[in-house]
């Protein structure tokens, strides 16, 4: 009998487990289990939302249709980071994706192939770097430096890591998991230098609404960069608008890709379902007052977990400066997949730990608080109790 396994590719065998699910399968079936542990809120899409796609599924709306995304949501697309980000760069930048994570994908295939070299910080979303080691590239991490102060980013290291076969730069800003978020002038600086070496950069921007204390949003690269720059922009509406189980995203391109991204997306999904695509549309159109909702109640919860963290002198943690996780480390607990079956199994409070998040997350454990009131004042009170004994 041939050996299945051995007659894969190299790229598709070496792919990794998630460290994620390897808690959540772990504890799962636990009847008083507070899930913490993956990134989402607990709100399901809201009614308009939903509405616009069953609306759209009683008109027919089921057959193939524009592989770059129907015009109505490219033009909502453009209408959105005109208000939001002050650029009028058109419509024909916008790509409809299956999800972030198949931004991610076709963004990554444009740029980079086997052989390549895409240099990111880390600790990073997992999804990433696996997802450049199964196009046959390596992703290069650069560790980001923790203090109590907050999370940094060496940009003099982030470039010493380029070599010959680096083709872009991946930044996650705000970031998953540590809530590190770069500056204009951190973003100003890795522009000018990505400029000067002729390096991509993909902009993986799915936190940019979740900063905490009123702020409208988190710095861009639109705010620095010119419309041809080689910059290739990830985006989901997951996040903002409770869509994690739709699976839709986009990604933002020079136009001049447009063919080439139409041809990546042809030759994966063929294109996003229509009726999904008009609920995005109602997201984008009507959605500003749930998103402004959506922070504001992460910022509720950045305050409980802060408050229940904040008060042992075994847990170190630096404050998020967006997104809407806490990753924070307990002395003497050094294994944290180890902590986190521990933590899970003796106060069913679930959370990923950080060492599924790559270099420098050895030790960490994050907690996601986009959640309600009434579930973080438990699980608070759960982990005070633990962290006491």
């Amino acid at each position: 009998m041939p050996d299945v396994i051995a007659a894969l590719r190299p790229e598709a065998r070496s792919a990794p487990e998630s460290g994620i699910v390897e808690v959540v399968n772990f504890a799962r079936e636990r009847e008083d289990l507070i899930a913490l542990w993956v990134g989402e809120g607990d709100i399901p899409t809201p009614g308009f939302i939903r509405r616009a796609a069953e609306e759209s599924l009683a008109r027919g709306e089921t057959f193939y249709t524009y592989q770059r995304g129907i015009p109505a949501l490219r033009e909502a697309l453009a209408g959105y980071h005109l208000r939001h980000f002050g650029r009028d760069w058109g419509s024909e930048r916008y790509f409809v994706t299956g999800s972030g994570m198949q931004a991610i994908q076709i963004a990554v295939q444009a740029v980079a192939g086997a052989g390549d070299e895409v240099v990111y910080p880390s600790p990073a979303w997992p999804n990433f770097p696996a997802a450049i080691g199964v196009m046959g590239a390596k992703a290069v991490a650069v560790p980001l430096e923790f203090s109590p102060d907050g999370w940094t980013l060496d940009v003099e290291r982030l470039f010493a890591a380029v070599g010959p076969r680096t083709r872009a730069i991946y930044l996650n800003s705000p970031s998953n998991p540590t809530g590190w978020m770069a500056d204009r002038e951190t973003l100003s600086a890795i522009l000018e230098e990505a400029r000067r070496r002729g390096l991509w950069i993909i902009s993986d921007e799915v936190y940019s609404r979740f900063v905490p204390g009123g702020k409208a949003r988190a710095p861009s690269f639109l705010d620095v960069s010119e419309p041809d720059d080689l910059i290739l922009y990830v985006n989901t509406f997951s996040k903002n608008w409770a869509m994690t189980g739709w699976r839709v995203g986009w990604l933002a391109a020079p136009p001049a890709m447009g063919q080439v991204v139409e041809n990546l997306i042809q030759y994966s999904t063929s294109g996003v379902a229509e009726f999904m695509q008009r609920a995005a549309v109602a997201a984008l159109g009507e959605g500003e007052d749930f998103v402004t909702e959506q922070v504001r109640r992460a910022d509720e919860g950045l305050a409980i977990v802060r408050e229940a963290l904040g008060g042992s002198n075994r847990v170190r943690f630096a404050q998020p400066q967006g997104a809407f996780y806490v990753f924070f480390g307990i002395d003497g607990h050094p294994d944290c997949r180890e902590t986190a079956k521990r933590i899970v199994a003796e106060t069913g409070v679930g959370l990923a730990p950080g060492s599924a998040f790559g270099e420098g997350g050895e030790g960490f454990l994050r907690l996601c608080f986009a959640r309600s009131r009434h579930d973080l004042e438990r699980a608070s009170q759960r982990l005070t109790a633990w962290l006491a004994r």
